[in-house]
């Protein structure tokens, strides 16, 4: 069996950090991946929501923002849960493993910092 994803997109907002009742960090930020169309229509993107776990988690609060584009290796996750009104639902969202920043904000003069990968 085998479960791999690879994405390439950019954040639609500031990642979320928290921490667990047990103390582990957690990020969880979205990615809009654009997808192929055709001539005729409009550009189109996906929405992905995707989930980091310790130092990782750390490293992209720190150092990720809105608009920024990144690459995302890692694997999918579907979960069950129940809403509010008790409607079981489903979520789907990739847990990384990975993350590359494939550019740098510039903000206040900064520049690379020599982060391009986190592990």
């Amino acid at each position: 069996m085998y479960n791999k994803v690879i994405l390439i997109g950019r954040l639609t907002a500031e990642p979320e950090l928290k921490e667990t009742n047990g103390g582990t960090m957690v990020a969880k930020f979205t990615l809009a991946v654009d997808r192929k169309v055709s001539k005729d229509k409009e550009k189109e993107a996906d929405f992905i929501d995707i989930i980091v776990w310790q130092k990782l988690a750390e490293l992209c609060s720190r150092y990720l923002g809105k608009g920024r584009l990144v690459a995302v290796d890692g694997r999918l996750q579907i979960r069950s849960y129940d809403d509010k009104q008790g409607v079981r639902r489903k979520a789907a969202e990739v847990v990384a493993e990975t993350v590359k920043f494939l550019d740098w904000a510039k903000e206040n003069g900064k520049g690379d910092d020599g982060f391009d990968e986190l592990f």
